[in-house]
């Protein structure tokens, strides 16, 4: 059984999507993320206990979510942002993603859960209705 590395982040998640920031770069109108966003990263970034070596095969996640309250989207994006480099080498190498999202007015935190996964078949064949992380 691969072994699978945990921890819990302090503090509010943010968007990607919905925390963009326009911006001229060289005369050029850019997209890139807000102040806000970036202080998330900084924090959870802070918050993580280094892998090392860092994750390099194939991997999944369980991320759960808490937030304060019901409005933002869910949206794991910047958490796995935080944790390339830190964990991992690159985000592209996660196969399989499963998020949560709950309310907890009073301690909005991340939870994250990520493991290697050696079975991953590429082209899809025999995975597509493997839907086993659904059952309890």
């Amino acid at each position: 059984m691969p072994k699978i590395y945990s921890q819990q982040f302090q503090g509010e998640c943010v968007s990607k999507a919905n925390s963009r920031r326009l911006v001229s770069i060289k005369g050029k109108p850019r997209f890139i993320k807000s102040a806000k966003a970036l202080a998330f990263v900084k924090d959870i970034q802070a918050q993580a206990k280094k892998i090392n070596p860092l994750l390099e095969g194939n991997l999944e996640a369980h991320i759960k979510i808490y937030y304060s309250s019901r409005r933002p989207d869910l949206d794991a994006s910047l958490v796995m942002d935080a944790l390339e480099g830190v964990w991992y080498k690159n985000d592209r190498q996660f196969k399989r993603l499963v998020l949560e999202k709950y309310l907890d007015k009073n301690t909005p935190r991340v939870e994250v859960f990520i493991r290697e996964t050696n079975d991953w078949d590429e082209s899809g064949l025999g995975t597509s209705n493997d839907l086993s992380f659904f059952k309890k």
